[in-house]
């Protein structure tokens, strides 16, 4: 019988998926509480993402025997942020092309009375600007979300994995030093 070591993807694949499934109800409840797009509340949704992140790196140490390298922290938070961004981006795109169109709009109505009241731009410029933003909004979005994430899970995954780090000493090594999957 083959016996399996433990994966960083498993724990980071679950808890990714956790993630998407708490980002659509925040998405929806902000909708239908009609909280503005660009108001500073859409940064509460990095708190599920940075738990998420937490759990998936304890899951992994614990799938290990309580024992994880730095490399290994790391590698299971990245991975969790990659599969995070790759999810979200999917959702934002169906979100913003089939199922809410309608709030592209309102994040551009947004933008151009911010543009207006700064008043740093012509009105040409803001136009401009404004339809080149709509014609790629969802590829823009897209792509920063998985920039965004990628960026942002590596930072924290680099500091989280030092708080979890717990590497074996020389004296608790025994004859079997990879710790085996509970799976198995």
């Amino acid at each position: 019988m083959e016996v399996k070591k433990a994966s960083p993807s498993q724990p980071a694949l679950k808890w990714a998926l956790i993630n998407l499934i708490t980002s659509i109800v925040i998405t929806y409840a902000f909708q239908f509480l009609n909280v503005d797009p660009n108001s500073s509340l859409k940064y509460l949704s990095f708190l599920p993402f940075l738990a998420l992140l937490f759990l998936a790196q304890k899951e992994y140490k614990d799938q290990l025997g309580g024992y994880l390298t730095y490399g290994e922290g790391f590698l299971s938070g990245f991975l969790y942020a990659i599969f995070t961004g790759v999810f979200i981006a999917i959702f934002t795109y169906v979100y913003y092309t089939i199922l809410s169109p309608e709030m592209v709009d309102k994040i551009i109505e947004a933008s151009q009375k911010k543009m207006t009241e700064d008043g740093k731009l012509s009105q040409d410029q803001i136009d401009t600007a404004l339809n080149m933003t709509r014609k790629f909004f969802a590829v823009f979005a897209v792509v920063g979300v998985v920039v965004m994430y990628a960026i942002f899970g590596a930072i924290v995954s680099l500091i989280s994995a030092a708080v979890f780090k717990n590497e074996r000493s020389p004296f608790d090594i025994s004859n079997n030093p990879e710790p085996l999957d509970p799976a198995v």
